[in-house]
């Protein structure tokens, strides 16, 4: 059984959809946190649309906002819990990701997915396990949640893009190595970029970067200065 989940979408700016970024927010926050990424992006991307639904659960560590599973280091819950409440996650975003897919009138080769922390790492956990593979993933300062055994579980490969703060405190860049390391021994075409200066966030620099890998895995022309 799937938990319906909560979402807010952003119009395409020509009012066509012919692609969709979906937002997968970090731990304690909410699909605002990134759908406000769309302002800079809507513009170089104008046929796509961005949807951002809110995790399912209330977050343990902040009443506030959201969860996708708990995180035994931060809210006290048991290593069981965790484990059961990302299953279940990822479950969730497989259900949600055919609702888009439905909604919007578009094949899996125009959908990127682009998560951050414990969206990310949702997000490298959930779209291998489907058949057909989505356009790309963003996986910013997140990391694998079974990085030994991932290789053995995949089903599709889509392009993964991962960036990273090197001052990222949260989510330690050492899982940034790890997490490339694991999807190339696993088949997969994978991309690497260092926020220097960073802690647990997306700099401009990434976000650029992470434009570029979505522009050119959706078909998109940008504009390069002359």
């Amino acid at each position: 059984m799937t938990r319906e989940l909560k979402f807010k979408r952003r119009p395409p700016m020509s009012g066509e959809v012919k692609s969709v970024v979906l937002f997968l927010h970090g731990y304690g926050a909410d699909g605002d946190d990134l759908l406000g990424l769309a302002d800079p992006l809507a513009p170089h991307m104008p046929d796509t649309a961005f949807i951002a639904p809110d995790a399912p659960e209330k977050c343990a560590g902040n009443p506030f906002g959201f969860q996708w599973f708990p995180i035994p280091w931060l809210d006290g819950s048991s290593d069981e819990e965790a484990s059961e409440g990302a299953f279940q996650a990822v479950r969730d975003i497989d259900a949600f990701v055919d609702q888009v897919l439905a909604q919007e009138g578009i094949t899996a080769d125009k959908l990127m997915v682009f998560g951050f922390s414990q969206g990310a790492m949702l997000a490298l956990r959930a779209l291998p396990l489907r058949d057909v593979p989505v356009a790309g993933i963003v996986s910013s300062s997140g990391r694998l949640l079974d990085p030994d055994s991932f290789a053995d579980t995949v089903l599709s490969k889509p392009p993964v893009l991962l960036i990273h703060g090197d001052q990222d405190e949260m989510v330690p860049p050492g899982h940034f190595n790890e997490a490339g390391q694991a999807l190339e021994k696993a088949g997969f075409e994978a991309y690497g970029h260092v926020m220097e200066g960073t802690g647990h966030g997306i700099s401009p620099d990434g976000l650029s970067v992470a434009l570029a890998f979505m522009a050119q895995r959706l078909g998109i022309a940008l504009d390069v200065p002359e």
